[in-house]
């Protein structure tokens, strides 16, 4: 029986290397793919403020018209054609240029996002304004609101959502 055990002594050292290197495999591969997980849970989260940021945007946009309607002002009344920047407290839209790449902040103590906020954020937000001459000579029926949030992912890359709504002059 010693002889036979002398035969497979390099055998067990060979075996064992092969078992570690298995099981170093198995758990590589849950950490990549654990890493991999987190990651687009970070980009998924980015994205989902992202979209509710641009969909703020629109919904400022129809607030303002809503607001003229019901003052009984012309429906587009102070809502020109161009760029812009607006809070969701603002009553008058703001010119803005996009090559500024000027940050939305954050207020620390509510969590709503604005210019005026005390904690600067990875996004950035565009509203652009434009008209579709329909119906009329002066184009005044319709307007193209796009609302374009930017930010910067992890490594540098650069993302951004786009919502477009057009408004009308129904009344």
């Amino acid at each position: 029986m010693i002889k036979n055990f002398k035969k497979r002594e390099g055998q067990v050292i060979v075996e064992s290397i092969i078992a570690i290197t298995i099981a170093l495999v198995g758990v590589l591969s849950v950490f990549t793919l654990l890493n991999k997980s987190l990651s687009s849970n970070v980009f998924v989260a980015d994205q989902y403020i992202a979209s509710n940021l641009a969909a703020e945007g629109i919904e400022i946009i129809k607030n303002l018209i809503d607001s003229n309607v019901k003052q009984g002002l012309a429906w587009n009344t102070g809502i020109g054609i161009g760029n812009f920047k607006i809070d969701y407290n603002d009553k008058v839209l703001t010119d803005y240029d996009p090559a500024s790449h000027e940050k939305l902040k954050m207020d620390s103590a509510t969590g709503i996002y604005s210019y005026g906020g005390d904690t600067e954020t990875k996004y950035e937000r565009n509203i652009s304004i434009s008209q579709n001459k329909v119906g009329d000579s002066e184009g005044n029926d319709e307007i193209v609101v796009t609302s374009t949030v930017l930010w910067s992912g992890q490594g540098g890359s650069e993302f951004d959502v786009r919502l477009e709504d057009h408004f009308f002059n129904w009344r």
